[in-house]
């Protein structure tokens, strides 16, 4: 049962993530202080330190929100189209979000986003394959570094070009380079894989 202290604290955090959001809309992650940040969140200096150590921590944190809404968001996707990860509900929020994600792709908070993405994203799909119970001839780290990283790629890639392609046409580039990859990396391919992902390498 969570406590008012609890709850003060998760309003505090939201209003300290959605101040950060709103300042790089306007000004780009370089330009933020921790001063801009707690004068348009309305909070003391001692409160934002008493949750987060520096502004890079609380980005990491709403990056973590980030990915972990769009993780259980896209969980129906995830199991069907791509069995590893949702990257079409990825690509698809990408889109709603052009502008914030096109401010983080450059600029000094872009290196920091990038890094962490990948290793939350490469995390999730690792546990996926895990648990999917797949007998992989490479280890599941390194198979799961390469999807995550060949998609933080095309993601940036996509975003530079001002999304020429759909998130649904991007997505499908994205598994027609990827599937054949992993399916070679797999010793015995489950008849579950061979339906979901066998139209991609086609």
């Amino acid at each position: 049962m969570k406590t008012n202290h609890d709850r003060q604290s998760q309003r505090t955090q939201r209003l300290l993530g959605d101040a950060l959001v709103e300042l790089m809309m306007e000004r780009g992650y370089d330009a933020i202080t921790v001063k801009d940040i707690i004068e348009r969140a309305n909070v003391g200096r001692s409160t934002f330190y008493a949750h987060y150590p520096s502004k890079d921590e609380l980005f990491i944190r709403q990056l973590d929100r980030v990915i972990n809404v769009l993780t259980e968001d896209a969980a129906g996707e995830a199991s069907s189209e791509n069995p590893y990860f949702p990257s079409l509900g990825l690509f698809q929020h990408v889109q709603q979000q052009y502008k914030l994600f096109k401010i983080l792709s450059w600029g000094s908070g872009a290196d920091l986003m990038i890094k962490h993405f990948q290793k939350s994203l490469s995390e999730k799909i690792e546990r996926r394959l895990q648990e999917s119970g797949e007998q992989l001839d490479i280890p599941a780290p390194v198979v799961a570094t390469f999807m995550a990283g060949s998609f933080l790629s095309i993601l940036r890639w996509w975003l530079d070009n001002k999304m020429t392609y759909s998130p649904e046409e991007i997505d499908k580039m994205y598994l027609q380079l990827i599937v054949p990859g992993i399916e070679k990396a797999m010793t015995r391919p489950s008849r579950r894989d061979d339906v979901s992902l066998s139209k991609y390498t086609r």
